[in-house]
């Protein structure tokens, strides 16, 4: 028993020996360096070491603090968009007689048309006939055409008239139809302690907020402090577009959320006219079909909401001249609902149906107050019968 204890713990002690050996040997062939650099490399380089920056070259330019947009800098706007210097509109008193001459290129064919039939060598039958539908074409409408008819007879009593004559004879006729006597004043101005306040109504595609801008130029030019009301919420380009009006001529603008109660709006709108001691309140109103009794509801409330806090001094209906005839009816209904003090004829350079201005006052009962004479900023203006008529007849 004694002889296996002793032969077991000699194994041991061989497997003892035999373990530090190879130890030992592994030592000597990889060295203590060798051992430090392996520790190194299992580490993680959690930070750079030194050197490590020159080594590898930044792979952009480094910036200097002028490149830097500081915080204060971006709170006050810095490297934003610049908004362009405001503009000074042109002068609104005599625009009109400046466009004479794109007005008298658009308008004359009536004029040339009626001078050349008066100038006749025998007015005949035939000859009113014609005089008469050159005067329908021109959409004056059947009762002013009938009404010069009978008076340019009744002046000339079948006599030919020579040019110069007929001239003046028709010139004098024309400005009764168009009536220079109508009071055409834009009643905008402040009173007391309350802007003026007009509102743009018509239907869709007139032009009512390219309107609204330009009737604010024509007021800017004419030094009073304005703002605008954006009360379509039906288009946010509506509002957008309306803002940008007011931005070029430093007018400002109060708008809603898209889809916001477009009477809530006109009544902010009226109200920071009243804080903000504004001449002119200018409210753009969406576009409406006259034939649909729900919109044209909502624009006689709108009416009645700023009415409880300010005077509606103007009502301005914008009519596209080009549709003739048909603008007569679309007139009626908004007259009938917004009690209509004006009217705006658009793209009125566009055709030569001038008579429109003669049937439409006709119609309503009221005047003509500015029109549109092409698509730059500075094309409406204030209407002048004078100078209207004798665009008319290219004088």
């Amino acid at each position: 028993m004694i002889e296996y204890l002793y032969i077991a713990l000699a194994i041991v002690v061989a497997g003892l020996v035999l373990l530090v050996g190879l130890v030992a040997t592994r030592t000597r062939r990889t060295g203590p360096s060798d051992l430090a650099q392996r520790r190194e490399s299992t580490t993680s380089p959690t930070e750079p070491r030194v050197g490590d920056d020159a080594e590898t070259p930044r792979d952009t330019p480094t910036r200097v603090i002028d490149d830097v947009v500081l915080p204060d800098e971006v709170a006050s706007g810095a490297d934003t968009q610049v908004l362009p210097p405001i503009e000074k509109p042109d002068p609104a008193a005599g625009r009109l007689r400046r466009l004479a001459d794109r007005l008298t290129r658009s308008q004359a064919t009536l004029g040339r048309a009626l001078l050349s039939l008066l100038s006749k060598d025998k007015l005949d039958e035939a000859t009113w006939e014609e005089i008469e539908e050159t005067l329908l074409a021109a959409d004056v409408g059947v009762a002013p055409t009938q009404e010069l008819v009978q008076r340019l007879k009744s002046k000339v009593r079948g006599q030919s008239v020579s040019g110069p004559e007929a001239h003046e004879l028709l010139r004098a006729e024309l400005l009764n139809l168009v009536d220079p006597t109508l009071d055409r004043e834009l009643h905008a101005d402040r009173n007391g302690v309350k802007p003026g306040v007009v509102m743009v109504v018509g239907v869709n595609g007139v032009g009512k907020t390219t309107t609204v801008g330009k009737i604010a130029r024509v007021l800017v030019a004419q030094d009073k402090d304005v703002l605008l009301g954006a009360a379509d919420t039906f288009r946010a380009a509506a509002a957008d577009q309306l803002q940008t009006w007011g931005e070029r001529v430093g007018v400002p603008t109060v708008r809603g959320a898209e889809g916001a109660d477009p009477s809530s709006v006109a009544f902010a709108a009226a109200k920071a006219g009243i804080e903000q001691e504004v001449d002119t309140v200018l409210i753009d109103t969406a576009g409406r079909l006259h034939t649909k009794t729900g919109l044209m509801d909502e624009l006689g409330k709108m009416k009645r909401v700023l009415e409880k806090q300010v005077d509606v001094d103007e009502v301005l209906l914008v009519i596209d001249a080009t549709t003739g005839q048909n603008g007569l009816s679309q007139a009626r209904i908004f007259a009938e609902v917004v009690n209509v003090t004006g009217i705006v004829l658009t793209k009125l350079d566009g055709t030569a149906k001038g008579g429109i201005v003669i049937a439409v006052q006709r119609e309503l009962g009221v005047p003509v107050k500015l029109v549109g004479l092409g698509e730059g900023a500075d094309d409406l203006a204030p209407f002048e019968a004078e100078a209207f008529v004798d665009a008319l007849l290219d004088a």
